[in-house]
Formats: structure tokens, C-alpha cells, sequence
């Protein structure tokens, strides 16, 4: 049995609760927040959330999630991706609205890509969802991660409304 850990790579609305929700899954071993799907800020270094916000620099907020495959396989993620957000509406989560908040699943490597595609074909016939599915698939490239004060915001910040909608 296989301890090798792999990396998966989901956008899927706001990252505060994206973040603490695979956090809950026995088998991730570390979650981020970040950004990824852009292009490089101008002057070069990371990102920065004010930046994202704006759409300027096309990043999705994004989680990097760190897994132990033997615990918790790539489609069990894939599951969860698709249960914790709306995948039909674009740029939006909510009353969330931006290029920062839509649909992406970034691919590590070709089995990624085939289990996501095949993931979401399944996911579109399943009559779960009242519209088509938006969510792009699309191969890594680079994540940012994100400040320090969105790193496990949930966990710090309980009683904040936003996230408690969508988690509890």
C-alpha cells in the first residue's frame, strides 16, 4: 500500500471554505489557500488577494490539497469538489461574483485529467444539477499561495457568518 502523498488542485468559490471543508477529509494531510489559473502579476512575485479580486490577473482562488491516495483516492476529492459548490454558475459562487470565484479543476497530471473529465461527464448526466456545467479542467501550472490571514480561516474565525453558511 502506496504513502506516497499526491497533490490535487480545486477552485470552486471563496478558498475559506473550500479550504475547511477538505480539511475535514481523513486522508488530506495539508490544505492551501491560494491562487492559481492567472497570469503573473506585473513586476513579477506572488499575487496578492487585492490584486486577484480585481480579475486583472485572471487567478481563480484555489486550494492546493495534499492527499494520501491509499487513505483517500482522487475521486472521493472529485466528489466532494462537486457536492461543496455550484459547478453551473460562471464566475460566481452565491453572491460571490468574479473570474476569482469560478470553476476549475487543475490537473497534476494525465490521470487527473481523465478522472476529472470523466468526473464531471458523470456528474452532468446525473440530474443532480439544474443547468450545465461550467467548471473548466485544465492543466496546472503554478499556484500562489495566499496571504497568511486566509490560511485556515474558518478554524480561526468561527463565528463568522460566511463560512458557516456553507460549512455547518
Amino acid at each position: 500500500m502506496s504513502q506516497t502523498k499526491q497533490i490535487a488542485t480545486f477552485a470552486g468559490g471563496c478558498f475559506w471554505c473550500t479550504e475547511a471543508i477538505f480539511k475535514r477529509l481523513n486522508g488530506v494531510a495539508s490544505v492551501t489557500s491560494g491562487y492559481a489559473g492567472g497570469n503573473p502579476p506585473a513586476g513579477g512575485g506572488n499575487p496578492s488577494y487585492e490584486q486577484v479580486s480585481t480579475g486583472a490577473t485572471r487567478h481563480a482562488e484555489a486550494v492546493q490539497v495534499e492527499f494520501n491516495p491509499s487513505v483517500i483516492p482522487y475521486t472521493r476529492l472529485l466528489d466532494v469538489f462537486w457536492a461543496t459548490h455550484d459547478p453551473t454558475t460562471l464566475n460566481q459562487q452565491g453572491a460571490d461574483v468574479g473570474t476569482q470565484y469560478r470553476s476549475v479543476i487543475f490537473y497534476h497530471n494525465e490521470e487527473q485529467k481523465r478522472m476529472a473529465e470523466k468526473s464531471k461527464e458523470e456528474m452532468g448526466k446525473s440530474g443532480k444539477l439544474h443547468d450545465q456545467i461550467v467548471t473548466e479542467i485544465l492543466p496546472f501550472e503554478k499556484f500562489y499561495t495566499a496571504e497568511e490571514y486566509h490560511q485556515n480561516y474558518y478554524d480561526t474565525n468561527r463565528t463568522y457568518p460566511y463560512c458557516r453558511v456553507v460549512i455547518d
